[in-house]
């Protein structure tokens, strides 16, 4: 088994398209194993849409792979996102790492859509099973409460005949929704103690469905920053952290060099956890950039080796 480390963005940083490009090639021509972007429509801070990001990125890059952390069933139509998964997948020659979950029932997307976040659990087990059927089958017929389906097929097929499909969330209904259809796990803003409290349930409950998940397929993401906490992006982040998810920041986020970032990537490791999804916390391009080439620099090497000697 081995730590797997990606960046993550949420929030768009960059002032344009030049400095996101490279960004991208940073990561590429830096061995940073994914990248991943949030999915959010409608928001007053700028996002990038993750699936036509998912598809640059597939013909702007030649090895790193990608995903969406993640994608929203409850505003995304199954057929439509497994049509568009299996052709960038196809594309990247199988680079594509799809991750799902069900939104916030806070998100703005719900009102402008005109959909309801009511059920939204229940329309994404019906879609994770289309999904999963349509990519690895010929014909599909499926009638659902949300989603009614005759003879359906996409072709072409994904490269992989069951794109590795990550499930987010911590509750009980997302734990078992990942036993049932998940071949990994992401989790978001996790302790240590709470991500390895998730990964005994699910590893409990794929056991009851008869299925199991790679030891390595356990994933959580955390910000950091070499710097210290009185610099005013960091107190604006950790602000971020306390009002918009009403967490302790300290224990969510790192602030300090190359050992303070490796401890907390141990402290997962030990609790079962063994992919990553980072976000370098920066103002502007030159902010992010800097933060990436210091992980890649001084963290990096490390991890490299140490799953070389674990080999």
């Amino acid at each position: 088994m081995g730590v797997g480390i990606g960046f993550g963005l949420a929030e768009f940083p960059f002032s344009g398209a030049q400095p996101f490009w490279e960004w991208i090639e940073l990561c590429e021509e830096g061995g940073v194993d994914s990248i991943w972007q949030t999915d959010r429509l409608i928001s007053p801070t700028a996002y990038l849409e993750c699936m036509s990001t998912m598809a640059a990125l597939a013909g702007a890059t030649n090895r790193i792979k990608f995903g969406m952390n993640v994608a929203c069933f409850g505003w995304r139509e199954p057929v439509l996102l497994a049509k568009q998964c299996a052709t960038i997948d196809l594309l990247s020659d199988g680079r594509l790492l799809p991750a799902v979950g069900i939104g916030s029932p806070r998100g703005s997307e719900w009102p402008a859509l005109g959909l309801p976040a009511k059920g939204r659990g229940a329309r994404i087990d019906e879609a994770l099973e289309i999904m999963g059927r349509l990519w690895s089958e010929d014909s599909v017929t499926f009638e659902g409460e949300y989603y009614r389906l005759t003879d359906a097929r996409i072709e072409p097929k994904p490269v992989n005949s069951r794109i590795p499909l990550w499930v987010g969330g911590q509750s009980k209904a997302a734990i078992r929704r990942t036993a049932r259809f998940g071949t990994g796990w992401l989790g978001g803003a996790s302790t240590p103690a709470g991500a390895g409290h998730t990964v005994a349930a699910i590893k409990e409950a794929t056991a009851e469905f008869g299925r199991s998940i790679d030891d390595d397929h356990y994933g959580v993401g955390f910000s950091y920053r070499f710097g210290n906490w009185e610099e005013p992006v960091v107190q604006d982040t950790a602000t971020a952290y306390r009002e918009q998810l009403g967490v302790d920041p300290a224990e969510r986020i790192v602030i300090g060099g190359a050992s303070d970032i490796l401890a907390r990537i141990d402290e997962f490791v030990a609790a079962g956890v063994f992919k990553f999804v980072l976000r370098p916390i920066g103002s502007g391009n030159n902010e992010i950039l800097d933060q990436t080439r210091l992980f890649i620099d001084e963290v990096q090497p490390e991890v490299w080796e140490r799953n070389r000697t674990q080999r």
